[in-house]
């Protein structure tokens, strides 16, 4: 084409906007995992921490104990565990090593553990080793802790069992120690979100770049092949280009999508490529054609869906190669098809393919004038034409039909091709392998 794909400034802009939106979700999506991995991680290390502090703790009170006083303890142990629930501890029990309770002792400051005897966590022995449960009364961290007593010769002579309170100061250091591990986290996968921005961008240039070159190769192929077609028929481009215009704006016109635009635009370039197939004397015959050469002639759509078949990058303009000799009524070629069962890019295309034929010049006929014109197709509404598309198409055809009727081929195919570039935007490329 004359005029290239170019990497607009809205389509780069969309492209950076859709960058920057996929690594946001990104970065959210990362952060959740990754945050929710290191908050279950740095929870259990703060669980442990506070083990390992009761457990140092809890030595205080066990580190003197014999046999004989685990057994029947002395009066001295009350005093011991009196100074032991000074600190952290707010209770504390013994156990003989075959797990009876031979001595408890109860900070009375800390009210939820003055259920009785046994008010604080229930009994829970372990066979081997430490153990210990959690529980958070009114804001405070309380661990349960159980632990094995031996001696120097590893002989187990009971168990240890005390309630351990985490200070407010311990729980807020811890805390604030795992809001910073998971900010940190957080704030690393954004710089590298931010470090990827302009990698992504770059690649997506050069694709961009590369794309936009498959788009213009490939698009300048089908108005290249419709030109030919055009030249064989003794047809000109300008009709090509009117002809196309025409079927754009009316597609703009009821709202059709971008990508049905685009099939729309193929169909128009390629819609009578099968006459490839169809022979001279058939095809440039001047005068009107016999029965059975006109069952030759209809060949040539066959011929296009064939043709068009081969390549996955023309698929999408088969809606006009193959139906647009359909009509509204049912009476066309060469399926017969009726109303709305013809594809609607076939539907617009007939519609502005009669009205170039009957404004332009021929060899075998001088131009009708749009008036003239425009009460032809009417006749037909219902019949070979949608009354729907026909009538919309009336009110956009005067000041189109005004501009383009004089136009030089040089001003209709910049016309056509700045709608062309409008449509098959690198954009919207990028979201299709193909305009199929």
């Amino acid at each position: 084409m004359g005029h290239g794909l170019k990497l607009n400034g809205v389509t780069m802009k969309n492209i950076h906007w859709e960058i920057v939106k996929r690594l946001f979700l990104g970065w959210i999506l990362l952060s959740a995992v990754l945050g929710a991995g290191v908050y279950y991680y740095e929870l259990h290390k703060v669980d442990r921490t506070v083990l390992d502090l009761a457990i140092e703790e809890s030595v205080f009170f066990t580190r003197d104990l014999t046999k004989a006083n685990v057994g029947q303890p002395a009066a001295s142990l009350q005093g011991k565990a009196d100074q032991f629930l000074q600190r952290h501890f707010v209770a504390v029990a013994l156990y003989d090593a075959e797990r009876h309770l031979v001595f408890q002792a109860i900070n009375s400051q800390v009210p939820f553990v003055m259920n009785g005897a046994q008010g604080y966590f229930p009994p829970h022995i372990p066979v081997l080793f430490q153990d210990h449960r959690k529980m958070v009364v009114k804001g405070h961290l309380y661990l349960q802790v159980t632990t094995p007593v031996r001696n120097g010769t590893g002989e187990t002579l009971g168990y240890f069992e005390g309630v351990y309170q985490v200070s407010d100061r311990t729980m807020r250091s811890l805390e604030f120690d795992v809001t910073s591990t998971l900010v940190l986290v957080v704030l690393v996968i954004l710089m590298t979100t931010v470090v990827l921005y302009p990698v992504i961008l770059l690649l997506n240039r050069g694709l961009l770049r590369t794309t936009a070159e498959l788009l213009k190769g490939n698009v300048e192929l089908m108005d290249v092949l419709g030109s030919a077609i055009a030249k064989r028929d003794s047809d000109t481009n300008s009709h090509n280009y009117r002809v196309t215009i025409y079927a754009i704006r009316l597609a703009e016109a009821i709202g059709m999508s971008n990508e049905g635009i685009c099939r729309l635009i193929a169909g128009a370039f390629l819609h009578d490529v099968g006459k490839i197939g169809i022979r001279d004397h058939i095809l440039l015959k001047p005068g009107q054609l016999t029965e059975a050469e006109f069952a030759v002639m209809k060949n040539h759509v066959q011929f296009g869906v064939e043709i068009i078949d081969k390549s996955a990058w023309l698929k999408g303009a088969r809606e006009v190669v193959e139906f647009h000799h359909e009509k509204y009524d049912g009476t066309g070629y060469l399926k017969g098809l009726q109303g709305e069962d013809i594809p609607l890019n076939a539907r617009i295309f007939t519609i502005v393919d009669v009205f170039d034929a009957l404004t332009s010049r021929r060899p075998y006929k001088s131009p009708f004038g749009y008036e003239e014109s425009m009460n032809i197709l009417r006749q037909d509404s219902g019949k070979r034409f949608d009354p729907f598309l026909l009538d919309t198409f009336v009110g956009i055809a005067k000041s189109l039909h005004a501009s383009l009727v004089e136009a030089s081929d040089e001003s209709l195919m910049a016309t056509m091709h700045h709608l062309v570039n409008k449509h098959f935007s690198v954009s919207g490329a990028y979201r299709r392998e193909g305009i199929g």
